[in-house]
């Protein structure tokens, strides 16, 4: 690397931090152990997979399309394998092989976040880890298997269960289901353990009305000290205690609260469980319904559960992220599994710009939220690109060939992130009046699970008379 390469690589110290997280997340011994951990039946050829990871990678980083980031590699010689065998490859990614991707990618970017960008719990809720899970099913699946062509609508490829960590605002595993029309409520049982696993402290769960039933606290509540807030739905009949009590309060916005204490579920269940029920009463609109076994009501006030529950919309605004910004909205495949690889990958994406731009915001003393993730990873993706116009692969390689440690890396992206800053990197203030959107034509989605192997025939119902 002569001077001026150098001088022109210091002007991009966007593209240098991503490369060195990129290196130490997913170095190409760790990608192989996933591969043989979770890989099932399938094996490796010509095409591995951390060369898979690297095309997609520079897809949705550089290329912005799957063909031309195969081509790019074929050019290179990287790739030696045809187009028709990268997309079968993508095509047979086996859906554990991506949630193992996501849970390791996660769990090595936890390490290197800086402290100084996570988020501050109410008082009442500092010994707990908030976790919020919520179901995304993967749409614009382009038509081009032959059983999906003709199909009307849209198609949705995979769907995934996600749960996400509120402090870190990083998405920390996933559960996927290649039914697109599937319920992800079901996948509960195996993601919440893999979530607790990450973290030694008590976790909250918190979750919309969907999983509100007698199975799902049971996944909440598996290990000691944890807890949940769900949203309360009416298929589950809420009891009062034999002898009724009720406490009302009033938050920040002159609000009524009405708080009362049962049981979820009829006495002849052995499922039914003792609970608090927060009722937020709103002019105008529908009343807010909470059901929480956090049953001490001077322990944990109810305007922090409920501002708690409000930021259960964190994890709708991740998937708006990672649909819109980074790359979920332009299928690589067609496949379920394909699709599920590619919304691994994005949310890995997402969850590394987040570790940039908290070591941003801590530079420049700032709140992360002020900081626009869209504008700042437009910036990563045009150093990236400039980056691999410059230097050769092969500079490249023996630039991040080293393999930092914990504290080193940490060290380096405090350094490399204090000398960079643009103004157009700041988010737009958040809108004062929210007008209501205009409603469009409904849109019917198929999945093509179904329209490729047919729908699932329902599971035979119990002879309750019988038992």
């Amino acid at each position: 690397m002569d001077a001026g390469q150098r001088a022109a690589l210091a002007r991009m110290p966007l593209a240098e931090g991503v490369g060195w997280l990129w290196r130490y997340v997913l170095d190409d011994d760790a990608l192989q152990q996933v591969w043989d951990e979770h890989r099932g039946r399938c094996w490796n050829g010509i095409l591995t997979f951390p060369l898979l990871v690297e095309l997609v990678r520079d897809a949705l980083l550089e290329c912005r399309s799957g063909r031309e980031s195969f081509l790019k590699h074929q050019e290179a010689g990287t790739l030696e394998t045809s187009l028709q065998a990268a997309y079968g490859k993508l095509k047979r990614t086996p859906v554990a092989v991506s949630e193992a991707l996501l849970r390791h990618c996660t769990q090595r970017l936890r390490d290197v976040f800086p402290e100084w960008a996570c988020w501050q719990k109410p008082r009442s809720l500092q010994a707990f880890r908030v976790l919020i899970y919520d179901g995304k099913a993967i749409k614009r699946v382009a038509k081009r298997l032959k059983p999906c062509r003709g199909a009307p609508g849209g198609l949705l490829g995979g769907r995934a269960l996600v749960a996400i960590d509120w402090e870190t605002g990083l998405a920390l595993a996933m559960r996927g289901d290649v039914d697109g029309d599937a319920n992800d409520v079901k996948h509960l049982a195996a993601l919440a353990p893999q979530v607790c696993q990450q973290f030694d402290t008590p976790r909250l769960h918190v979750c919309d009305s969907g999983f509100c039933d007698l199975e799902q606290p049971q996944h909440f509540t598996r290990l000691p000290g944890d807890h949940f807030v769900v949203r309360y739905h009416p298929k589950v009949k809420f009891y009062p205690e034999a002898s009724p009590r009720e406490q009302r309060s009033v938050d920040d916005l002159g609000q009524t609260i009405v708080e009362s204490w049962g049981w979820l579920g009829s006495a002849t269940d052995h499922r039914r469980r003792l609970v608090r029920r927060l009722e937020l009463l709103r002019d105008g609109a529908k009343s807010v319904i909470l059901i929480t076994d956090l049953l001490d009501a001077e322990a944990y006030p109810a305007t922090e559960l409920l501002w708690i529950y409000r930021e259960r919309w964190e994890i709708e605004r991740v998937f708006q992220k990672v649909t819109e910004v980074f790359g979920l909205s332009h299928l690589i495949g067609c496949s379920p599994e394909a699709s599920l690889f590619q919304f691994a990958l994005c949310l890995m994406l997402y969850n590394l710009i987040q570790v940039v731009r908290g070591y941003v915001a801590q530079a420049q003393d700032r709140e992360p939220m002020e900081i626009s993730t869209e504008m700042l990873f437009r910036d990563v993706t045009r150093e990236l690109v400039a980056w691999n116009i410059l230097l050769p692969v092969d500079e490249t390689v023996q630039h991040f060939e080293r393999l930092p440690s914990r504290t080193e890396l940490r060290t380096h992206l405090q350094t490399l992130f204090a000398v960079r800053w643009c103004k157009s990197w700041l988010a737009s203030p958040p809108q004062a009046l929210h007008r209501q959107t205009p409603r469009r034509p409904s849109r019917t989605h198929n999945s093509v699970y179904r329209l490729v192997h047919g729908k699932p025939k329902p599971k035979p119902r119990k002879n309750l008379a019988r038992c």
